[in-house]
């Protein structure tokens, strides 16, 4: 009788680990996939350019602070760190091509300030319940440390490497311009997180 009970504990807790393992691999396989689409819109993003006052409308920066607040700082940091890696290594994923000597671009700055702004992001938001004042702070810190990395960065190529003058107005013009768009964006993109990661949780 003693060793039946022992047999059905002991079976009890394999079913129960069998369970724990599987239902594990499904969440890691769905993260995977969540990844996958990320680095798609990291891509399809880069060449989308809509004609605004004062400057067009570009979306790498909203998907890589969406990447951080829907996958969390691990995983958004890895989307667009594979999307990173993939134009390092000559695939044609940034908006001007790809390849090693593509960090002597401006504004490659910006593409590293992406993964940072996943993970920043992410990091702020990675508790369960997402408040609007959270989610709200986790896109204004993705936004402002994107544009942290990619200022100095763009400003030490453009003069240093490039060799060209009037640094305030290229800080200006290519830079300072762009940011009350991508501000906006950020923000409605802690607000579009309330929505969605409640329904991806449900799902998960």
């Amino acid at each position: 009788m003693k060793n039946s009970k022992n047999e059905q504990i002991a079976l009890s807790e394999e079913l129960d680990f069998k369970v724990k393992t599987k239902a594990k691999r499904r969440r890691g396989a769905a993260d995977l996939a969540k990844c996958a689409v990320f680095v798609s819109l990291m891509i399809v993003s880069a060449f989308i350019n809509i004609p605004f006052y004062p400057v067009p409308l570009s979306f790498q920066t909203v998907m890589a602070v969406l990447a951080g607040l829907l996958l969390g700082p691990f995983y958004g940091t890895a989307a667009v760190g594979i999307y990173i890696f993939m134009g390092i290594v000559g695939l044609p994923v940034f908006t001007k091509g790809g390849g090693f000597a593509y960090v002597m671009q401006p504004t490659f700055g910006y593409i590293l300030g992406f993964a940072a702004a996943a993970f920043v992001a992410g990091l702020i938001c990675r508790k369960d319940k997402i408040t609007v004042r959270r989610a709200l702070l986790a896109g204004s810190a993705g936004f402002f440390v994107n544009y942290l990395i990619g200022i100095p960065y763009f400003l030490l190529i453009w003069h240093f490497y490039m060799h060209n003058g009037g640094v305030w107005q290229a800080a200006v013009t290519y830079n300072l311009l762009y940011m009350p768009k991508d501000f906006v964006l950020c923000l409605l993109a802690g607000f579009l997180v309330l929505r969605i990661r409640p329904l991806l949780d449900r799902l998960r």
